[in-house]
């Protein structure tokens, strides 16, 4: 196995005391010293800064670039509007999922954020999936996140115009020379912005934005708990090769000219499996679970109908301690149908403890529409 690849701000990372760790092939701060429980709280509260340069950049263009793209994703990628940015499912032939991503549309070309871990994968399946397509992963520019309630006002005194972007709204900005493309979005349920940067710049950004006393370093470890919290599912987890969009709870991302009796309805891989579950409902679905007690259950703890049953009937994904919420929370796959409020027992070190379904999310997304 290869060594974890440095990002390009590793060396402030190490400055600020955060702690590294191997994720998606490269060396990540985890947490700073503050510790996970502040860093959350913090963006809630005030704006976080995380250094999520290790997802991959992606450029596609050329003549009928978005109807292309329409062919691997089960989204409307024709009628996304120039400067503005959509989430979307990259799709395998039996109806997984192979990577959840957000794509944007820059006028002359659209730019794919896909996840680190996955981004050499999701390479293989464009460039198969799009002959005739310019398809480059970009490796000079660093991809920064800007997360909470003051983020506006952070970023605004800085880049003069970001306040006027609403959610998913995409533009380019002039920051001293560098060349800014910034999205406003995120994956914690804040507020937000999303910044690449060119990696050249890409330090002296970051330490101009960690200058505001509202701004606090963020680790994977309050980045996780944050969109645990958000109800978003996470790739590897929530999120595999064996799931489809439906039993994920990602119907909405669906649009309704892409379903069954739409004007451009299936045409992407597994068609079949995601349209017959958007119309019939799927066997299991992705839902929120609260563990009773202050013990979490984490990914892998199985589900059973009841404190004897022998059978499982579902596991949780993704699980741990919800710092806004005081208590833990988790998600997992239940049978379709199981309603908000239905005790589960979740087997934890061979004792059964009972967890209750209920809905997502557990903290509600506030998001500049």
């Amino acid at each position: 196995m290869s060594d974890p690849i440095s990002l390009p701000l590793a060396d402030l990372h190490a400055e600020l005391g955060g702690k590294m760790v191997p994720f998606a092939g490269y060396s990540m701060p985890v947490q700073y010293p503050a510790g996970v429980m502040s860093e959350h709280l913090h963006v809630r509260d005030k704006a976080g800064l995380f250094d999520v340069s290790h997802m991959g950049q992606v450029v596609l263009r050329g003549d009928g670039a978005a109807r292309a793209l329409e062919g691997l994703l089960p989204v409307n990628v024709v009628g996304l509007a120039e400067g503005r940015q959509r989430y979307g499912l990259l799709m395998l032939p039996d109806g997984g999922v192979a990577d959840d991503l957000m794509f944007a549309n820059r006028g002359d070309h659209l730019l794919l954020v896909v996840n680190g871990a996955m981004k050499h994968a999701d390479m293989e399946i464009l460039r198969a999936g799009l002959p005739g397509l310019s398809v480059e992963m970009l490796d000079g520019r660093a991809l920064l996140a800007l997360q909470g309630p003051l983020a506006e006002t952070v970023l605004e005194a800085m880049v003069p115009g970001v306040a006027a972007m609403k959610f998913m709204d995409v533009r380019s900005f002039d920051w001293n020379g560098a060349d800014l493309w910034i999205s406003r979005s995120g994956y914690t349920g804040e507020d937000g912005y999303e910044i690449s940067v060119p990696v050249a710049q890409a330090e002296a950004f970051a330490r101009a934005l960690l200058a505001s006393d509202d701004v606090m370093p963020i680790g994977l470890g309050a980045r996780d708990s944050l969109r645990l919290e958000a109800g978003m599912p996470l790739y590897g987890q929530d999120l595999t090769a064996d799931i489809s969009p439906v039993e994920a709870d990602l119907g909405w991302a669906i649009q309704k000219i892409r379903r069954t009796g739409g004007d451009r309805a299936g045409g992407f891989p597994g068609a079949d499996r995601v349209l017959a579950e958007l119309d019939n409902g799927p066997k299991r679905r992705r839902v929120g679970l609260l563990p009773e007690g202050r013990a979490p259950m984490r990914m892998g703890v199985m589900l059973y109908g009841s404190d004897t049953a022998t059978a499982p009937i579902g596991t949780v994904t993704s699980g741990g301690f919800g710092p806004s919420v005081g208590a833990p929370i988790a998600m997992g796959y239940v049978p379709d149908g199981t309603v908000t409020g239905t005790v589960l027992y979740g087997d934890v070190r061979g004792k059964r403890l009972p967890v209750t379904v209920t809905d997502l999310p557990f903290h509600q997304p506030r998001y500049k529409r």
